[in-house]
């Protein structure tokens, strides 16, 4: 009674899948798996980084060859086809999308280990970061349907630890392997787990139904547009003001990591080795604890007060801004180290409420290309305007305040998180004047 034709109102689900709640152990063990191997994708795309001197002496090729093959190659596949494999998952078997890519990124992985010449290895680079754009935005997709709105905050930043896993776990092991027995043989050590793992994957978890968890009505056929879902939500303010806000953190992270090592270096005459160890650690350790915060706090907060699920992530990006400040300014050894510390804490705080905000802005069958709009933005203008940001201020400084200028150069990383936490503020007014936005609206 009252259904319209054609739609049929899915099912309350009491757990994520059944029986004990949001965290049953379908619904936790899922998301497990896609930590892992999210956690792989970051480790397999940043091996080159590691591999980079030795294939230098072996194949005789410019740093400018380099850069383009372990950079551009990489990134232009995987944010380009980002966009048409996330349309494809909102309509299609995620599981199976993830579980075919993991298991090709992970096979151009160990293939990576047997090239001869640079243009084979960009061509593996190309093709790796065709197979990786199936793992992040179908996965956020999947953990959207397995999770309640309330507990998503939660379960994105649990799948934000893969990065951290990736560095603090197997970075080390990787290196090691490479350091003793060559880097050819360090891609095709990672690259055999992660084939095998995807057929784990592919026979162990199930897709989960779309839209059940936000008792969204079931529809049949449904074929809209990569181009129809785009202007539904680039019409939708709260939706903008969240791509900008992770556009600006992506411009932030992107140009602090390519430079801090740069600055402790030129600013307080630190060592390669003694800048290793401490930025290796504290940002490692400290990155972990706050994607983890960021989710547990709104899990905690949010029955008081629906409004922490934007305070919370926008708060986090203020504070961050001064405390870049600090960082950047300071010459006293302990002010300026803890400072980069709680810097590394903050500067993930936003990550698993941001993604949970555009999952609730976005319809289950917009969620994977909702986010693959996001990493395209964050990724390609993050990563080439960062850091091209502060290397043309150093230059443009540095005849008036000599090396120091990079200290000066670094305050946009500040002014970025500021922005950014004004943009989520704008995101949340916006939330709150719409309600609870759905996919029928809009001419869709």
């Amino acid at each position: 009674m009252g259904r319209t034709s054609g739609e049929v109102r899915a099912a309350p689900v009491k757990g994520a899948a059944g029986k004990g709640g949001d965290w049953a152990f379908p619904a936790s063990y899922s998301l497990g798996f896609l930590t892992l191997i999210s956690a792989f994708n970051y480790l397999d795309r940043s091996l080159l980084g590691l591999a980079l001197p030795a294939i230098k002496a072996e194949m005789h090729v410019s740093d400018t060859a380099l850069g383009l093959v372990s950079g551009f190659a990489f990134l232009l596949f995987y944010s380009l086809m980002g966009v048409p494999i996330a349309w494809l998952a909102d309509h299609k078997n995620r599981r199976n999308i993830i579980a075919i890519g993991f298991a090709f990124w992970s096979l151009m992985t160990f293939v990576t280990g047997w090239v001869g010449n640079i243009v084979q290895l960009g061509i593996a680079r190309f093709l790796m970061g065709a197979g990786e754009a199936c793992g992040l935005a179908p996965s956020n997709s999947m953990i959207s349907d397995l999770f309640r709105k309330e507990r998503r905050a939660l379960a994105f930043s649990i799948f934000g630890t893969a990065s951290s896993l990736a560095f603090i776990v197997f970075f080390p092991l990787l290196g090691q392997i490479g350091e003793h027995y060559g880097w050819r043989q360090m891609f095709m050590v990672a690259g055999v787990p992660g084939i095998v793992l995807a057929l784990v994957f592919y026979f162990t978890v199930r897709e989960p139904a779309r839209g059940s968890r936000d008792n969204e009505p079931k529809r049949g056929g449904d074929g809209r547009s990569i181009l129809v879902t785009m202007r539904y939500l680039f019409s939708t303010p709260a939706y903008v003001y969240l791509l900008i806000a992770s556009t600006l953190m992506g411009l932030n992270v992107f140009a602090a990591s390519v430079w801090t090592p740069t600055l402790l270096e030129r600013v307080h005459g630190l060592s390669m080795g003694s800048i290793a160890s401490i930025v290796g650690p504290l940002k490692g350790i400290f990155g972990f604890v706050g994607v983890l915060a960021g989710g547990f706090f709104i899990d905690r907060l949010l029955p008081r007060s629906p409004r922490w699920r934007v305070n919370l992530p926008a708060l986090a990006c203020l504070v961050l801004a001064p405390v870049e400040v600090i960082f950047l300014l300071s010459d006293t050894s302990w002010i300026w180290m803890a400072a980069f510390a709680l810097s590394s804490f903050l500067t993930l705080v936003h990550q698993g409420p941001l993604f949970a905000l555009v999952a609730e802005v976005a319809s289950s069958r917009m969620r994977a290309v909702a986010i693959a709009a996001i990493v395209l933005f964050s990724g390609l203008l993050g990563q080439a305007m960062g850091p091209l940001v502060v290397g043309m201020l150093n230059d443009h400084l540095a005849a008036s305040v000599g090396e120091t200028a990079i200290r000066y150069s670094m305050l946009v990383i500040a002014v970025t998180a500021g922005l950014a936490g004004l943009a989520i503020f704008l995101a949340g007014r916006h939330l709150d004047h719409e309600g609870e936005p759905g996919p029928q609206g809009a001419g869709i």
